[in-house]
């Protein structure tokens, strides 16, 4: 008995340590490169949330660049990256798919070399850069989600080529008043996701985005009101070829600059003609002329344009 009740008293002062870590409530915390704040890196920051929180927690950081190669795992929620300031607030490092080694010999792969990967679900990101500055030397993702109910405000994404990769099927992003930049390929993968606002800048004559969606998943990319801009020289930009057969990209209410091409898409091949879901509606701009686009793409009626919505595609 007496051995129960000490063994009892020590559990309970280990969950009274427990309690009372500091961390573990919905307070802000502050990371700053310079010192100033509770942490002095992104990843330390994460580190001390608790997983499956119920509150929402904020990362506030601080002006700066964080060079930092950063995971948020797959048991944190409701968490908030917040920025002081998008254009000041940089994570950024230079993996590269064609990075050798004594154990990868042929290069670490696409799916290596992110920045940032996502894991985490009810993840929001606001005012911040992700940056994969790594020279043109190959794939090179800054951002590499995986979690679902993802939330993008006022956020850059910079790199080459596949820039953002949303990784896995049925999971759905939120890409709000931000900046995304690259060359090929530079949006890819098989994840639902809403882009609203944006501006999608190509610096390089290619593709902008390579949907891999699920033959049995509605939606893929929905690319809204927002604006697709290029460097000065591009002329001829893609809005998308297929990564795998049935992939989805639909760009509706947008601006289309002089940088894209009179055929607008491209079959990546010849028979995912019979599969690809590429539609537009509604565009305006030079790149906008429908007259020569491909034959296997589709222009969506007004009837059929107002059932999809932000909510229609993505839940929220």
């Amino acid at each position: 008995m007496k051995k129960l009740i000490l063994l009892t008293l020590a559990l309970l002062a280990v969950m009274q340590v427990s309690a009372a870590n500091k961390y573990d409530n919905p307070d802000t915390i502050v990371v700053a490169r310079d010192g100033t704040g509770e942490f002095r890196t992104v990843e330390e920051a994460i580190e001390v949330c608790r997983a499956f929180m119920e509150y929402h927690k904020v990362i506030f950081v601080k002006k700066g660049t964080y060079k930092e190669k950063l995971i948020v795992p797959q048991w944190l929620t409701n968490i908030e990256i917040l920025g002081e300031d998008r254009d000041n607030t940089i994570i950024t490092y230079d993996d590269h798919a064609n990075i050798r080694s004594a154990e990868r010999p042929n290069g670490i792969g696409t799916f290596r070399t992110y920045t940032l990967k996502v894991q985490g679900s009810r993840i929001t990101l606001k005012n911040i850069t992700i940056e994969n500055n790594s020279a043109r030397l190959g794939q090179a993702v800054a951002l590499h989600t995986e979690g679902d109910q993802l939330t993008f405000i006022n956020c850059r994404f910079l790199g080459h080529q596949d820039t953002i990769f949303t990784g896995t099927p049925g999971t759905r992003l939120l890409f709000t008043d931000c900046y995304i930049e690259g060359t090929t390929d530079f949006i890819f993968g098989p994840a639902t996701a809403w882009f609203e606002n944006c501006e999608i800048h190509s610096k390089a004559n290619s593709y902008i985005t390579a949907a891999s969606t699920p033959a049995d998943q509605t939606y893929g990319y929905v690319f809204s009101n927002c604006r697709l801009t290029a460097d000065e020289g591009i002329t001829k930009v893609y809005l998308g070829r297929p990564w795998r057969d049935y992939g989805y990209t639909l760009f509706m209410n947008c601006i289309l600059g002089n940088h894209i091409r009179p055929e607008g898409w491209h079959h990546w091949q010849k028979e995912r003609e019979q599969t690809a879901r590429y539609i537009e509606y509604n565009n305006t701009g030079e790149g906008s002329d429908i007259s020569k686009r491909v034959a296997w793409s589709k222009q969506l009626s007004k009837k059929e344009a107002a059932k999809i919505t932000r909510q229609e595609v993505i839940g929220w």
